[in-house]
């Protein structure tokens, strides 16, 4: 479902129109659906429900407590990559026991914090981290649950800064190693092997990558198998687009079915499935609500620079990203292109390039498909204060994180004291 339509020529979120958000919130703010939250996780619980499998968030896309709670309250796990991941899915009412520890960079006091809480598995992605684990879980006199994240070496046909399954990415053990490694667990008495884990990059918008992953994957769990060690779980990460643009993503149905259907032709329907989705998630329940404080032209340009800056949302300066710009007031006239920019020192600054709008100084827009490594990536960038964020409910709305504030970008911060003067 899409939660923002407009009414009358005036946008509004499930019941709540964007402009009464702004006059109570200021902008720039971040906006959640509630309702479109929901609606997504069911299409994937839906779609799993006829055999079952675990629904683990990717907490990186938009860690907000209040969208944790919401998830956490219909059952699902969760997909972490730093203990402050843990603490705030803890925080959340997250349940320890549905929770993956991914990432290449665990702290032994990352590893010995999931241990106390009993997380259900570590996904490891190295050796050393191997060694790591099985020390650490035997100083605390316990057992680590383990799968390791295999690279299959499968482009995935997306930005290369979000690509993560090739053999030159960071991430995940060469498959043939980590069969290695799987065939010598007896060495490693801490740990206990349950699963195996393939992520091979966000933003896809096909099945084929997914489908040549599991390829490459599933017949080496079977030869596990055929061997004495059966793994219990098979995670295949996450990584299912969405329509920013003009992208055509698989239906969650079609890639879930997918995935059942590879299993099923290797003889391992009876594993558990188990999905790592964010942006999917959470990114079209979500918009950047910002308003234009200038229209600036020049011989060459038309320039609407607006509130939010490129420390609000990044996506667009890191990565090229188009996201979708609309009035939340829809005027008559006729439209003209504008470069829509932000205030931040930087030319990179820009939301959008040539973007058709009938628009006037004051004029609120909203980025659209925002829910998504927005508020998640943003930063104080020009010493800029980071804006609130909202959650709708039907009729009602509720600030969720209020707007920092001077104080906070210096909160922590000291200056040396002087020396006497002589």
């Amino acid at each position: 479902m899409n939660p923002f339509s407009y009414c009358k020529d005036e946008l509004f979120v499930e019941d709540v129109a964007l402009a009464d958000i702004a006059r109570v919130v200021g902008s720039p703010c971040y906006v959640y659906s509630k309702a479109g939250l929901k609606a997504a996780y069911r299409s994937f619980h839906e779609a799993l429900a006829p055999q079952g499998g675990l629904i683990c968030y990717a907490v990186k896309a938009n860690g907000n407590l209040a969208i944790l709670a919401v998830l956490a309250g219909m059952g699902a796990g969760f997909d972490i990559v730093s203990q402050g991941e843990l603490e705030r899915v803890l925080a959340a009412g997250g349940d320890p026991r549905r929770v993956v520890f991914s990432g290449v960079g665990k702290t032994e006091a990352e590893m010995r914090r999931a241990l106390e809480v009993g997380i259900r598995c570590f996904n490891v992605e190295s050796v050393p981290e191997l060694t790591r684990l099985n020390a650490v879980a035997g100083s605390m006199n316990t057992i680590a649950p383990v799968s390791l994240r295999v690279n299959p070496d499968v482009d995935a046909g997306t930005h290369p800064y979000i690509a993560t399954g090739l053999r030159d990415n960071k991430f995940g053990l060469p498959l043939a190693e980590a069969m290695t490694w799987y065939r010598q667990a007896a060495s490693f008495p801490h740990l206990r092997f349950i699963g195996i884990d393939c992520h091979i990059g966000s933003q896809l918008t096909e099945l084929r990558p997914f489908a040549d992953a599991l390829d490459r994957v599933l017949p080496e769990v079977v030869a596990l198998a055929e061997s004495g060690l059966t793994l219990h779980h098979i995670d295949v990460g996450g990584g299912l687009g969405i329509r920013y643009r003009d992208e055509r993503p698989p239906s969650i149905e079609d890639y879930v079915a997918l995935m059942r259907e590879r299993l099923a032709a290797y003889g391992l329907s009876d594993s558990e499935l188990v999905l790592e989705p964010g942006r999917a998630l959470v990114a079209s329940s979500g918009i950047l609500l910002t308003r234009i404080e200038y229209i600036k032209e020049t011989a060459e340009k038309r320039f609407a620079i607006v509130d939010a800056g490129m420390n609000d949302l990044i996506r667009p300066a890191l990565y090229g990203a188009w996201q979708d710009v609309i009035p939340v007031l829809v005027r008559k006239g006729r439209a003209r292109e504008y470069d829509v920019v932000g205030p931040v020192c930087e030319s990179a600054d820009i939301f959008g390039r040539g973007r058709r709008l009938t628009v006037e100084t004051g004029d609120l827009l909203g980025i659209c498909d925002a829910g998504a490594y927005g508020f998640a990536m943003s930063s104080q960038y020009n010493a800029r204060p980071r804006p609130a964020e909202v959650l709708v409910d039907g009729g009602r709305f509720q600030v969720v994180r209020a707007r920092e504030t001077f104080e906070d970008l210096m909160r922590g911060e000291r200056m040396m004291a002087c020396d006497p003067c002589p």
